[in-house]
């Protein structure tokens, strides 16, 4: 059994995880880089960060995010900055200070390593792989608790993260994003892909960032047998508009993923267009099913 492994043995109760970090930023009136997203917000404005973690810590968050997700190498080299050194340990060590005499886990957030919605891509695989490595690795060092491989669409780059976390016995849970026909943007259907993770060895499995309506269409037609878990997407109009505004409000997202429960969710969270009013409403959902 991996060191940290918050999913091992199951949980009694569906662990709750945190929202969106960059959309909530967005919200707050803070403007983002088209590349690095909120990296510099760590530290230009780290008192946020801690803000945002401890504002999902108290709506009743078992989980808090690094805001890593575009520390990673790829990401830094296009805008011409250094070594993702610094950003990584800034932004994990503002996680630990938030979650500090609390029982929150912290994930380490490692994004694929160019844009999450990129059908065709510019890295060869030498880099997507040092990319990757390097990333995990910072992050792990740093501190974090396991590592959430978030909106992962590319086989290859999966396939390049199981293969270094498994070697390094590194604890991390591979989430996907997939279209409304189940696929990859590489094209692979995610039956296939589930059964390529079964040779190796994630915590758990995730989808994120997609639809309600693509969220209920898996679960019906897709049976895992992995420990799993979700975080939807909540934004207005499309997931690559570079202003992201909150469309599903708490009760709706409620009301959207309330038949989840039945298919045993070990964690259940809010993506781009959430906020802490959503982790709040989780809890308190997760918490009547148990205790009612």
């Amino acid at each position: 059994m991996l060191k940290n492994n918050p999913f091992d043995p199951l949980p009694e109760k569906t662990l709750i995880l945190d929202g969106a970090m960059g959309s909530y930023i967005q919200q707050k009136g803070f403007e983002i880089d088209d590349v690095v997203w909120t990296t510099m917000v760590n530290l230009k404005n780290p008192e946020l960060i801690i803000q945002i973690h401890k504002e999902y810590i108290n709506a009743g968050a078992d989980i808090i995010t690094t805001n890593t997700f575009r520390t990673n190498p790829a990401s830094l080299n296009k805008s011409g900055l250094p070594s993702p050194e610094k950003y990584v340990k800034k932004a994990v060590s503002l996680a630990i200070q938030a979650a500090d005499s609390t029982t929150a886990m912290i994930a380490g957030s490692n994004a694929p390593a160019e844009d999450c919605y990129q059908v065709e891509r510019k890295l060869n695989q030498n880099n997507l792989q040092i990319n990757h490595r390097k990333h995990i690795d910072l992050l792990i060092d740093s501190g974090v608790d396991f590592i959430l491989n978030e909106t992962q669409s590319h086989l290859d780059e999966i396939l390049i993260i199981c293969q270094h976390c498994d070697k390094n016995s590194i604890p991390y849970v591979l989430s996907l994003y997939v279209d409304e026909n189940l696929n990859l943007l590489s094209g692979e259907n995610v039956k296939l892909v589930l059964n390529i993770l079964r040779d190796h060895n994630p915590i758990a499995i995730g989808f994120n960032c997609i639809t309600p309506d693509i969220f209920n269409y898996l679960i019906r037609s897709t049976t895992i047998t992995s420990p799993w878990g979700f975080y939807l997407n909540c934004g207005s109009g499309n997931p690559t508009d570079k202003m992201i505004n909150c469309g599903i409000q708490p009760d709706e997202y409620i009301h959207s993923v309330k038949n989840s429960l039945a298919y045993k969710p070990v964690f259940i969270g809010s993506c781009c267009g959430s906020n802490p009013a959503h982790t709040k409403k989780i809890r308190e959902f997760v918490d009547e099913q148990i205790y009612s």
